[in-house]
């Protein structure tokens, strides 16, 4: 078979499924690496996906892709875009959209796959491909580990990854040590009483509380980190009230950290927590707020030895000056989750996904933000050549440079 991968990810980009609803990609996968003469095993961790290839003595490679879409209404105008809606953990109806380029992933790695196949006399090992659900959610890396991934499949001797991002296409990234941030997200709920609004005395008001405590979260990172350190603190969502004359009894932040250093992140959700207390206090909440921690992302950590010997696989393929270091990046993911329960190496980089043109235009005229939309927004639109051909190459190139010669 050859796979039309500009087909497969219109199609996927086209029909995006949220996190643990991966139903439809993942049948497209399990479908496609069946062709490809692969042992299958689906449903691992809900929806995940595992093929492998035995091939002779030899390493044992994993390549891995995500599969999940974003609760984000598309907005790119593109005549493949996303007018799916979905029903997310809380029951609502939302729209949802491949905002963080995952159809980019699975195309990428079923076409290397795909090549792996073909060129299997030049190479001898086991190749394992695995499709992750839920990534976006935090915990699809852990769910395919709780239901038995390596007693189910091969354990690897490597893991190897990439990620679409908004850089030019045909370019990749890779830093080693600390590559990706940890992320912690938490919900937060403060109590105040309610009442009229043109009675704001006989109330505490919920709404004050919780913008005091915006505001004073955003010191943490300012006066409470050093210089050296790095890590964010977002407060991505905060609601409150249903009418505008009514004062609510309760407000609710949602915060999203990030950090790369564990005693980093312990001091900041610490100075998070004495905040959040002393500032309801301060407005004499009548009830403690309560904290709750959600998802949990570990540091993304780049094994430094293994990583350059992918990184000169990479420029051997890609070319030299195609292949870049870009630091410390503040997104998160959970990848690094396989390679820890396998104990081996982790190799996770960046594919560039951007019109270099545009790129360019944008860098020079210092409209960066505004022309070149990043990960997660509705306007968020890889440039399908050479971003899916490169992405092939890379994962071919890495899979090569750890398995054996034959």
């Amino acid at each position: 078979m050859t796979l039309d991968l500009a087909a497969v990810y219109r199609d996927l980009h086209a029909h995006p499924e949220l996190s643990f609803q991966e139903h439809r990609t993942a049948g497209i996968v399990a479908g496609a690496l069946e062709r490809l003469g692969l042992v299958v095993t689906t449903g691992i961790g809900g929806t995940g996906v595992v093929g492998v290839l035995e091939n002779g003595d030899g390493p044992i490679v994993l390549l891995r892709a995500d599969m999940d879409g974003l609760p984000v209404e598309e907005a790119t105008g593109l005549p493949y875009a996303s007018s799916v809606r979905g029903t997310d953990p809380d029951g609502n109806d939302v729209p949802v959209m491949h905002a963080c380029g995952h159809d980019v992933h699975v195309t990428c790695l079923l076409g290397a796959t795909e090549r792996l196949v073909a060129d299997r006399a030049s190479w001898s090992g086991t190749l394992v491909a695995l499709f992750q659900p839920a990534e976006e959610w935090g915990g699809g890396a852990e769910a395919m580990i709780a239901d038995r991934l390596f007693d189910r499949v091969p354990k690897p001797d490597i893991v190897l990854g990439q990620h679409v991002a908004p850089f030019p296409a045909g370019f990749a990234g890779v830093h080693a040590g600390p590559a990706m941030a940890g992320a912690d997200s938490l919900t937060i709920r403060l109590h105040g009483a309610g009442g009229h609004g043109s009675r704001p005395e006989t109330t505490v008001d919920p709404v004050y509380l919780a913008a005091s405590t915006t505001v004073r979260l955003q010191g943490i990172v300012a006066r409470e980190v050093a210089a050296t350190d790095a890590a964010v603190v977002t407060v991505g969502q905060l609601h409150a009230g249903t009418k505008h004359n009514i004062i609510p009894t309760e407000a609710m932040l949602g915060l999203s950290v990030r950090s790369f250093d564990e005693t980093v992140r312990e001091k900041v959700l610490a100075s998070i927590e004495r905040i959040v207390r002393a500032e309801a206090a301060a407005s004499g909440a009548p009830k403690e707020p309560e904290i709750g921690y959600d998802e949990r992302f570990p540091v993304t950590v780049n094994d430094p030895a293994a990583t350059e010997r992918t990184a000169g696989a990479l420029r051997a393929a890609l070319g030299a000056e195609r292949v870049i270091d870009p630091g410390l990046v503040s997104g998160s993911e959970d990848v690094g989750v396989l390679a820890t329960a396998a104990g081996v190496p982790l190799v996770y980089w960046l594919l560039g996904g951007m019109d270099p043109a545009r790129f360019g235009d944008a860098l020079q005229t210092g409209r960066m933000p505004d022309d070149i939309p990043s990960n997660h927004s509705p306007h968020f639109a890889p440039l399908i050549e050479p971003t899916l051909s490169t992405g092939v190459a890379a994962l071919v190139a890495a899979a090569r440079e750890w398995l054996a010669t034959a």
